[in-house]
């Protein structure tokens, strides 16, 4: 499919994708520009430390922006290729302090995005466009974006939600533009060893990048504060060894209930001497929270 746009003329007001690299991020991004033209379209990156972001979403959100022919806008932290989410907390101190965002998401992207609005929008003529699914989940987490932006004054808009049937939703089948591989494990194109998502995707953390792991549990003694609400990443390692020398899959695609189900279903001498049945169930209702705030999506 050869993506073509009716000579629509460059307007004052942008369609600002809030382009994250991921293959929903993406389809907005080219139905953005099918709608408005590519002239009218800013595709505005958050570019992340190498160490995190898989190499593949670099390749995907590249390839997706050569095909629109629309280059791609950074907002970047000064320092975003040393400074790895577990660095800019280990910087400031914490992971987050009380209700706060999660520190690293405010220094590597929310900071960022607020200076380029404030530079390249000052009078918020644009629209910012989010490629949010359309689930419950994320209608939740549309209606906390349309608050928290229309706080600062700029519009948002959401095609996945509101516009309907989309022309093209999905880059292999209709572009020829593989998804990126790192969807054969997780679910979303966040950091490896993302601090705000729950503890099956830090089993596949473990499981796949075990140098994050090793990089948390660090974190975690220096700051003398865990990743996650309950356990530290050292009290949870045996657990995680059995289960996977037991054949618990490696993956974000199983539903959180299904998953812990499968892990409650091990021999109790496979939980290791660290952990109870009791802490499989907190672990659990920890993922369950965190999907509910649309944190892993």
């Amino acid at each position: 499919m050869k993506i073509e746009t009716k000579n629509i003329g460059s307007y004052d007001s942008k369609f600002v994708v809030c382009y994250s690299g991921g293959h929903s991020s993406a389809i907005c991004a080219i139905n953005a520009v099918l709608r408005h033209g590519k002239e009218n379209v800013i595709l505005l990156n958050h570019d992340i430390s190498s160490k995190v972001e898989d190499v593949d979403i670099k390749r995907f959100k590249e390839k997706v922006a050569d095909y629109l022919g629309v280059d791609i806008t950074y907002a970047n932290h000064k320092d975003f290729e040393s400074m790895t989410p577990i660095e800019v907390c280990k910087s400031i101190g914490g992971f987050k302090f009380g209700s706060s965002p999660i520190l690293c998401t405010y220094n590597l992207k929310t900071k960022p995005f607020y200076e380029w609005i404030k530079a390249n929008d000052p009078e918020h003529l644009h629209t910012y466009l989010y490629g949010f699914d359309n689930t419950p989940d994320e209608r939740v987490r549309m209606n906390r974006r349309i608050a928290a932006m229309g706080e600062i004054g700029c519009k948002t808009d959401y095609p996945l939600i509101t516009w309907g049937k989309l022309k093209v939703t999905d880059t292999m089948k209709q572009l020829g533009i593989e998804k990126p591989q790192r969807y054969s494990h997780y679910k979303h194109a966040n950091c490896d060893g993302c601090l705000k998502a729950g503890w099956q995707h830090w089993y596949v953390t473990f499981c796949n990048r075990p140098d994050l792991w090793e990089a948390g549990k660090a974190a975690e003694e220096e700051l003398k504060h865990s990743i996650h609400k309950d356990y530290y990443l050292e009290e949870k390692e045996e657990l995680f060894i059995n289960m996977r020398d037991q054949g618990i899959p490696d993956s974000e695609h199983i539903p959180s209930g299904k998953f812990w189900a499968t892990v409650r279903r091990l021999p109790e001498n496979s939980l290791g001497l660290m952990s109870t049945w009791m802490d499989i169930d907190d672990m659990e209702n920890e993922d369950v929270l965190v999907c509910g705030n649309g944190c892993t999506g």
